[in-house]
């Protein structure tokens, strides 16, 4: 790695300088490496294209959940018509058949 030889003031607030801090020291860094190598990790274009792909299959998702609820109460509207129409219908009674005595 090249030797840090430019100054990049960053004003910060008390409670940011203290997170860095913590930070830095959890990974045994200075603040100074900690930020660089920070600085060189962001990629705002790869978590955007990251998120894009995620938003992506969560639509799809999303669809073919949609689709299947809608083949489901499909299923159930005609299978309550099935049972309307089969609670509605005449009975059909045999005639009761007597063997006459002689």
């Amino acid at each position: 790695m090249a030797s840090a030889t430019e100054r990049l003031p960053v004003l910060v607030s008390k409670a940011q300088k203290a997170e860095i801090a913590q930070r830095a020291k959890e990974a045994s860094l200075t603040m100074g490496e900690f930020l660089r190598r920070a600085a060189a990790a962001y990629r705002p274009a790869a978590e955007d294209g990251l998120l894009e792909g995620m938003l992506g299959q969560i639509k799809k998702s999303s669809d073919l959940a949609n689709t299947a609820l809608d083949r489901a109460l499909e299923n159930l509207a005609a299978s309550e018509q099935r049972i309307a129409a089969m609670e509605h219908k005449p009975a059909v009674r045999k005639a009761a058949t007597r063997k006459v005595r002689a």
